[in-house]
């Protein structure tokens, strides 16, 4: 451990702008480390370069950078195939707010080294510490992907199609219902792999009525403004959604993740672990939060 900022009176906004460098790029291994001033997008296309990513998509990754990819636990439609960014964090770098440098995890895949505390971090809005490396495992770019969508009547409609899903060997990385400004009620399935994989997938997908081609461009054009977020059982999905009226939604189907804009689904209160917790390693409150 090494101190980085010593005496420290408290913190408000924090630029990473001067640490965003790659720092170790392991292709054969499948790792990269990076410092996390460096935007989502130029660590993706330093990435490409060996035909590998980091399989996440949030909205606007120009400007997302890794530390918030982090501190915000930031996510988009491949959440459902992929996991979140904790599913792919090995390793981290944080300074502490009083001012030690910690590194926990490692940078291969098989580390087992003292306590797991990435997963403690990663979420954790930069209220435990500031995140200025990380370290990641990585996939292969996928040789094909396909999203393909079905404009749905009414909700019931849509949990049919969900239920018959459920019931395939359909293995979707995408799945998403929304309805955006008035415009129809859609489920949107996507696929990604090997070619023949994802051509069989969506052939299977086209016989319960997925004809139409489609993008992902209604989460980044959805998520451009601040929205609520609700989190249910997978189950209660329909339902919920159901108390939102004609209110515009994109809903994480497969997770029970819904962003929307409506206030009448409550939001579930942070809990008192996360306080406690704040409490152990922020006492003097240095860091916001």
């Amino acid at each position: 451990m090494q101190e980085l900022l010593p005496q420290l009176q408290g913190v408000g906004e924090v630029s990473l702008e001067a640490v965003a460098d790659l720092v170790e790029h392991v292709s054969e291994d499948m790792t990269a480390t990076v410092q996390a001033g460096m935007t989502l997008a130029e660590f993706q296309s330093r990435l490409a370069k060996a035909n590998q990513w980091l399989p996440v998509d949030p909205p606007q990754p120009e400007t997302v950078t890794i530390g918030e990819l982090l501190a915000d636990n930031l996510n988009g439609p491949r959440r459902f195939g992929f996991g979140t960014i904790r599913d792919w964090v090995i390793g981290l770098a944080v300074v502490l707010p009083d001012g030690r440098l910690i590194r926990n995890g490692g940078k291969v895949v098989k580390n087992v080294a003292g306590f797991d505390l990435c997963r403690l971090f990663v979420g954790a809005k930069n209220e435990l510490g500031i995140i200025v490396e990380a370290a990641f495992k990585l996939q292969p770019l996928p040789e094909a992907e396909s999203h393909l969508a079905k404009c749905c009547e009414s909700l019931g409609q849509a949990e049919e199609l969900l239920e018959k899903i459920w019931a395939s060997d359909l293995q979707p990385t995408v799945l998403d219902l929304y309805r955006i400004d008035g415009e129809p009620l859609t489920l949107l399935a996507g696929f990604a792999g090997p070619s023949a994989d994802v051509e069989t997938q969506s052939d299977a997908a086209n016989a319960l009525g997925f004809a139409d081609e489609a993008s992902l461009d209604y989460d980044t054009r959805f998520r451009q403004t601040a929205l609520s977020f609700t989190s249910v059982a997978p189950g209660n999905l329909i339902s919920t959604l159901l108390n939102l009226g004609e209110e515009s939604f994109v809903a994480r189907a497969g997770n029970g993740v819904i962003y929307h804009t409506s206030a009448k689904v409550s939001e579930v209160p942070s809990p008192d672990l996360q306080k406690r917790v704040k409490a152990i390693f922020d006492p003097k409150g240095v860091l916001p939060g």
